[in-house]
């Protein structure tokens, strides 16, 4: 570099000057259709979210309806280019993670079954546990809140234990009202269920399913792996025996693919390890499930005292009665 230059940089105060162009480059390629990828994508601004042109489609449009000879990265580079300068600055999110035992998602999904010869909905409860993926899955001929309420105390059996918090929806059946940012007036009888159990909620903003995405993807799973083809079952009962047996499989075959995986994934798929195999006993609990993950705090020592909470709501020091599961 020399003396000249350094000279100048001091003189602006330290500031590296940069080469700036003058004059834009040729695109003898793209060029004759910037005006026309441009208008589509303006257009885009007015159509439904899920019916707008991706970089594919303005492709393909391009070489059928006006014989483009280019490649298409190379639209997909304009595309990107012109969305940043015409379009709404695009959210960013932060992928979300969690620690063994930590968190759970729960979700409703439907799906058709054939039952007494005829096609009907039956309505699933589901649960997945974050870091592992383990699932849990069950029918139930509504939504109610009593399906609502067993739907968790089968999970939590089925698990053998109680996460450290459970993510959902705005629910009826766990919401009474929305207040103003995380806070919420919970369903007293949800609010009971928390302190039986002693887990946390976390309710997620409105028209944002993205933010418990791996129980909705759930749903979708189970229709096309569990539910297809459409067979009929003489009840629910018989329903649920299959969705049982299928949520073993699928927990057996994430632990098979375990076992090749770092010592920390080993130590996931072991946490929700059955201790008496395939035929382990899934009965109501005598005593309140062992939570799987509750750093820093004494099993059965919290429970809650409010019903106007936020994610992480106040706690009141109990004794460890409170938390015990009614005899069956």
């Amino acid at each position: 570099m020399s003396r000249k230059t350094i000279r100048k940089i001091l003189a602006e105060g330290g500031r590296v000057p940069e080469y700036t162009r003058k004059k834009e480059r040729s695109s003898p390629v793209t060029g004759p259709f910037l005006e026309i990828v441009e208008r589509w994508l303006k257009g885009d601004l007015k159509a439904p979210a899920k019916q707008r042109h991706t970089a594919k489609r303005i492709y393909c449009r391009l070489v059928d309806e006006y014989g483009f000879k280019g490649a298409e990265s190379t639209i997909r580079k304009v595309v990107a280019r012109l969305r940043g300068k015409i379009g709404p600055a695009r959210e960013s999110y932060v992928p979300l993670s969690a620690s063994p035992g930590e968190q759970a998602q729960v979700d409703w999904g439907e799906a058709a079954i054939l039952m007494d010869g005829e096609e009907r909905t039956a309505h699933l409860f589901c649960m997945r546990l974050r870091s592992s993926g383990a699932c849990f899955v069950r029918a139930y001929p509504g939504e109610k809140l009593e399906d609502f309420m067993d739907g968790h105390r089968a999970a939590f059996d089925y698990f053998g234990g109680v996460p450290g918090e459970c993510w959902y929806d705005n629910l009826k059946t766990a919401v009474t009202k929305v207040l103003s940012g995380p806070k919420r007036i919970e369903h007293e009888h949800f609010s009971a269920l928390k302190a039986h159990y002693l887990f946390y909620a976390h309710f997620c903003g409105a028209k944002k399913g993205n933010e418990k995405g791996s129980v909705e993807n759930l749903v979708g799973y189970v229709r096309r792996n569990a539910l297809v083809p459409v067979e009929e079952y003489r009840d629910l009962g018989s329903l649920n025996e299959h969705l049982l047996v299928w949520c073993d499989g699928e927990r057996k075959r994430k632990g098979e693919g375990a076992r090749s995986a770092s010592s920390a994934a080993r130590a996931t798929v072991r946490l929700f390890a059955d201790d008496g195999g395939e035929g382990r006993p899934r009965q109501p609990c005598a005593v309140r499930p062992q939570r799987l993950l509750r750093p820093g705090r004494p099993q059965g020592s919290e429970r809650r005292d409010t019903r106007i909470v936020g994610p992480y709501p106040n706690i009141a020091r109990r004794g460890a009665s409170g938390g015990s599961c009614p005899q069956p």
